[in-house]
């Protein structure tokens, strides 16, 4: 089995790895570089079929829905089959209407099933579910030609699903040739540091929440289901209900887990910002607006009593908030990666929160496993070598974990 790393040796985001077995080839992941300004057909790493005319080419399979994994599926053709959680699927089809741009809802492919392997040519992959703040997502075991690599993809132990990270640990898959392993943390975390848990963020949302006077917002991507699960029990013991949008709505639905916060469970409402009413005219969504409105408010309901609501904040609220004075005494929570906010794609929500006088807090945890988590996985499933991908300090690995082989981008090697 021959392994090309086309992106992602030496960075984090963007990744993908071609494999060659027979003279048949799979993508792992097709994700679009962290720095992309936009998202263009540029970035296509030069993999042959990508164009969807190589009978070679035999697909993609795609670790979990986050763009740095998936996000250039949006510039390949719909014959090329692509390989992904069914949750993660609809996700990405529920999200798709909201969604600026081209972006990728891919309808054919496999759909995976956690430690169930299945073939595809010379290729027999199994997938195993994993933590991480993305929903429905997997490392993929390839065997091939006699010989077994494991993808990491993403994957934490401090999540709320950190007992999948534990089922791997506890039966780890045996004889493992290579392992290409995630290595986002280095270079951000001491070795001997830990993230804080799910648990411990939905503790600090509580402290938050308590001290606030008026209306608690939380920035955080509603894909992150961990993190909406987290503000929906801080806002239950504080005596709140989460606010969300219709988006947000259709993508818990997505889920299809029932034990996932719902637009129709009691403790949770739906408020539509008007930008989000237009485009619901507009597409004729109305029949997807009733599904969602059983506990539907309006703005005015916020006003009279800000104190007993969370709203799951999305840009598109700032002037709904503003019309409808609904600020007095609001806390403004920032819940996902520093990097989105210090690099300007949120200038606009800066200047509006100083406007209003709203401090900024930040409350995350990563996504990613820490270097105590990572060295533990490595001892577990003890591969004959450890190859770095998605980090940008491949150099640390060496000092961490045995049998380091170190591939660059566009280098081809033989498993």
């Amino acid at each position: 089995m021959k392994v090309c790393i086309q992106r992602g040796s030496q960075e984090i985001g963007g990744s993908c790895v071609e494999l060659e077995s027979q003279s048949q080839r799979l993508l792992l992941d097709l994700g679009l570089p962290l720095n992309a300004e936009i998202n263009d057909p540029k970035y296509l790493p030069q993999v042959r079929g990508l164009e969807g005319s190589d009978p070679t080419f035999q697909g993609i399979l795609i670790s979990h829905p986050h763009v740095d994994h998936f996000g250039l599926l949006a510039h390949i053709p719909d014959n090329i089959p692509v390989g992904m959680g069914a949750a993660a699927r609809r996700i990405l089809k529920a999200a798709k209407p909201f969604m600026p741009g081209n972006w990728p809802a891919p309808e054919q492919g496999w759909e995976y099933e956690s430690e169930v392997p299945f073939d595809i040519g010379p290729f027999t992959i199994t997938p195993f579910l994993v933590d991480h703040s993305a929903y429905d997502a997997y490392a993929l075991l390839i065997e091939a030609d006699g010989k077994r690599l494991f993808y990491s993809g993403d994957f934490r132990a401090h999540g709320r699903k950190s007992q999948l990270f534990d089922r791997i640990v506890q039966n780890p898959p045996k004889n493992i040739d290579v392992m290409l392993l995630e290595g986002s943390s280095l270079g951000r975390l001491d070795e001997d540091k830990q993230f804080p848990t799910e648990s411990d963020i939905e503790e600090q949302f509580v402290d938050v929440f308590n001290v606030t006077n008026g209306l608690a917002l939380v920035h955080c991507s509603a894909q992150n289901i961990d993190r909406v699960v987290s503000v929906l029990r801080a806002s239950k013991r504080t005596g709140r209900k989460l606010v969300i949008d219709l988006y947000t709505a259709v993508v818990l639905e997505a889920t299809g887990n029932k034990h996932i916060p719902q637009s129709d469970w009691g403790d949770v409402v739906l408020m539509v910002p008007q930008s989000q009413r237009v485009q619901i005219k507009k597409n004729g969504w109305f029949d997807k607006l009733r599904q969602h409105s059983r506990n539907r408010i309006f703005r005015e309901k916020i006003h009279e009593s800000p104190e007993k609501f969370t709203l799951l904040f999305r840009p598109l609220y700032q002037r709904d908030l503003t019309r409808g004075e609904c600020l007095e005494g609001a806390s403004f929570v920032y819940s996902q990666w520093e990097g989105y906010w210090e690099r300007g794609e949120y200038d606009v929500v800066k200047r509006w929160l100083k406007k209003h006088g709203v401090q900024k807090q930040s409350i995350h945890t990563s996504g990613h496993a820490s270097p105590a988590d990572l060295k533990l996985f490595v001892e577990a499933l003890k591969p004959n070598k450890v190859v770095p991908i998605h980090t940008f300090q491949p150099e640390q690995y060496e000092q961490l974990f045995p049998n380091v082989n170190t591939h660059g981008d566009g280098e081809s090697w033989t498993v």
